[in-house]
């Protein structure tokens, strides 16, 4: 416990900071945030990652963080999306070079980490451009629907949510941050300089939205753990685990943010 608390004041102190003050000190906080984010993937899949494959992964995972690099590296008529069709292609060939110890599974498992990791740290650092405010709305939804579960669950749970996955949720608890989320962060709502983009009823509907989807990234994170059979997701955070230990809930949560038009 002592470990956990040391660990979270000192990624604290780094992180609300360069939070506040946005732009380049917090995207290049993302970008390395998302790099570590694929590593894992590279760790719990035991590939190497002084290999090929990890080096083009993370090149994958860097197009889709910073599109906007790229684009002024490329000739006009190429686009970012492109880039990373290419870089996927060249992950096809090198199953054909290594003969199939890179395997095509491999292939597509580190194009999916690649868009998961890679897009959802981008939206965190295109959520934070368009407004702190923004940032902290996606923020505390995670955070209250996580205590409020934990706190809830702790207290009254007794239906388990997904045991063969993660058998300390419950039902209760689910519901239970649900509802602190939709209630404190309604309020948050009332108060904070946010101009909404729909009325309050539909941001609250929303709210709920994006908690139940916090959940599922929560759960999915769990699934990649056990599939892999590994505790945590890395160490890097001790007592926390990983990079996609602390934000899977907000991988999710800001992809669905962006598509209901949010930023």
């Amino acid at each position: 416990m002592k470990t956990r608390v040391i660990t979270a004041i000192v990624a604290l102190t780094v992180f609300i900071p360069l939070l506040i003050i946005g732009g380049v000190p917090f995207n290049l906080l993302v970008f390395a945030m998302g790099i570590v984010g694929m590593a894992e993937f590279l760790i719990m899949k035991k590939e190497l990652l002084v290999s090929m494959e990890a080096l083009l992964s993370c090149l994958a995972v860097a197009v889709l963080l910073a599109p906007g690099q790229v684009q002024k590296f490329i000739p006009a008529s190429i686009s970012v999306l492109d880039v990373f069709y290419i870089i996927a292609l060249a992950m096809l060939v090198l199953t054909v070079v290594s003969k199939n110890k890179f395997s095509f599974d491999d292939a597509a498992v580190s194009v999916l980490g690649a868009i998961y990791a890679g897009m959802g740290f981008h939206l965190m650092m295109q959520a934070r451009a368009t407004s702190l405010w923004m940032i902290l709305y996606a923020l505390l939804i995670v955070w209250l629907t996580d205590s409020g579960a934990y706190l809830i669950g702790r207290k009254i749970g007794k239906n388990k949510l997904a045991p063969h996955i993660s058998p300390n949720k419950t039902w209760e608890g689910s519901i239970g941050g649900m509802v602190a989320a939709v209630i404190i962060v309604g309020i948050y709502l009332v108060v904070a300089p946010i101009k909404l983009a729909y009325s309050l009823p539909i941001m609250l509907g929303l709210t709920l939205v994006f908690s139940i989807g916090g959940q599922f990234g929560d759960l999915i994170e769990s699934a990649f753990k056990r599939y892999y059979g590994v505790k945590d997701s890395g160490k890097i955070l001790p007592g926390h685990g990983g990079i996609l230990d602390r934000f899977d809930s907000l991988l999710f949560v800001l992809p669905l943010m962006h598509l209901v038009g949010l930023f």
